[in-house]
């Protein structure tokens, strides 16, 4: 089956959504990083290389798209964007906790998000776990982009 957004019309809703996250303010390269590291967790192949195209597309090197899953120990990554990959962690494993985003978390990424930026991650995030779900859900493959 298709992507059930894609059966149901709602592409466009879900477009309007990346859209106004992108509005608010974050590097792309850093919504970027935050789509592939959730999509690295949920496991959802479609959107892991579609994802890393796009990084790609943007300006990301090789070396950053490769140690997105080990962000904390690669040099490659900067206070900001950590932060933004700590957020993108716990909110996409909420069930890992009780407290799915302790405190600790959110007031380091609000040290270097304003709220419209923070608003733009968790946009990013919520959109990316959708898709993650809906490309899991109905086994949803790469596509080939050479053709």
């Amino acid at each position: 089956m298709q992507n059930p957004a894609m059966i149901l019309d709602a592409m466009q809703s879900v477009g309007d959504i990346y859209k106004a996250a992108f509005s608010g303010g974050v590097p792309k390269t850093t919504l970027d990083l935050v789509h592939l590291r959730a999509s690295q967790i949920n496991g959802c192949s479609s959107c892991v290389d579609s994802g890393a195209r796009n990084a790609r597309k943007s300006g990301e090197t090789d070396e950053r798209l490769a140690s997105v899953a080990a962000w904390r120990d690669a040099p490659y990554f900067t206070d900001e964007e950590r932060a933004a990959l700590a957020l993108t962690e716990a909110t996409t494993r909420m069930a890992d906790r009780s407290d799915p985003v302790p405190d600790a978390l959110w007031d380091e990424a609000a040290k270097h998000y304003d709220e419209k930026g923070l608003a733009a991650i968790v946009l990013t995030i919520a959109v990316t776990n959708l898709f993650n779900r809906l490309n899991a859900t109905t086994k949803q493959v790469p596509q080939d982009w050479s053709s």
